[in-house]
């Protein structure tokens, strides 16, 4: 069974097959919004706090932490916001950068097992940044791109998968602390991005059995009703084996998409969190009522 096991001081959060989907939340990333980097470089972390807290009480299970910001200081700012959030919530988190510099000082200061976000199948970024998992016992997000770019083509984007999880492996990094993202491209663009991910994920789940991640909102890119997009492709690409993704928890048409995945797919034992979330609440006269039908079959049984 492939479990990968992330963690803070005080939480553990398990992504596998046998797992309710993890939610990984978007949001702490100042790429395409100006005002979050031009606070963020000033380290103004206000906003920063706000939606650490409001995706955590959405429902994020993990936090993606971002810190790309150009021409600033990457490495202090991320291990600043990386200390900050883990000082507000008990969430393990992903520290996501492509600065090596900025993982190390993040891998530096982090308290527990966090996510490394990321790797691809580039020589130099295998070479500086699996060691540095390593060093830090980390798990990794591999991304199926390497020095040829992004392909179209299903089966090239698994052979690179497949090469970093082996290369993590001669580092001495367990194949289940590699989750792979299979790289979601806008379906509005090329029509067929959603079948090569499903595809692509139903071959990382049994053939080489690692877990999978990915950046959902990609696939509604430039298209209206962006939400609906990404709510039907997150069910879909649950029922094809993909265990988490990094997406925003503030939209609810994602997270009750999300619950009724983990039902269909029995990672949800009972139904239970689904009847949590939505059973309507019983009103004082109804629950006399039940009460009332439940002592006079009593009184039944008793007479017979």
């Amino acid at each position: 069974m492939t479990e990968t096991v992330l963690s803070s001081p005080t939480r553990t959060v398990v992504i596998g097959y046998e797992k309710p989907f993890c939610v990984i939340g978007e949001r702490i990333n100042p790429t395409g919004r100006k005002l979050l980097a031009a606070e963020m470089a000033l380290g103004d972390y206000s906003r920063v706090e706000a939606d650490a807290l409001t995706q955590v009480q959405a429902g994020a299970h993990m936090l993606d932490v971002n810190a790309g910001i150009p021409l600033a200081d990457e490495p202090k700012i991320l291990a600043e916001v990386v200390q900050l959030v883990q000082s507000l919530t008990d969430v393990p988190l992903v520290l996501d950068s492509s600065i090596v510099a900025a993982l190390d000082s993040a891998l530096a200061v982090y308290k527990g097992r966090p996510l490394v976000n990321s790797v691809t199948g580039e020589e130099d970024r295998l070479e500086t940044v699996l060691p540095l998992v390593k060093k830090y016992d980390a798990a990794v997000v591999a991304i199926s791109n390497d020095e040829t770019g992004i392909s179209e083509d299903p089966d090239v984007r698994y052979a690179v998968a497949k090469k970093i999880v082996e290369r993590a492996e001669d580092y001495g990094i367990a194949r289940c602390d590699v989750v792979v993202d299979p790289l979601v491209m806008p379906i509005g663009a090329i029509g067929l991005a959603g079948r090569q991910v499903f595809s692509i994920v139903h071959r990382l789940r049994t053939e080489l059995k690692v877990n999978t991640t990915c950046g959902a909102s990609n696939i509604s890119f430039g298209l209206p009703n962006r939400q609906g997009l990404n709510a039907a492709f997150l069910t879909m690409a649950i029922g094809a084996g993909m265990t988490s993704a990094i997406t925003s928890p503030l939209h609810p048409e994602i997270m009750t998409a999300i619950m009724a995945a983990n039902v269909m797919m029995g990672t949800d034992r009972e139904c239970r969190t689904w009847i949590s979330k939505f059973r309507e609440p019983v009103s004082d006269v109804e629950r006399g009522e039940r009460a009332g039908r439940r002592n006079r079959v009593r009184r039944r049984r008793v007479a017979l």
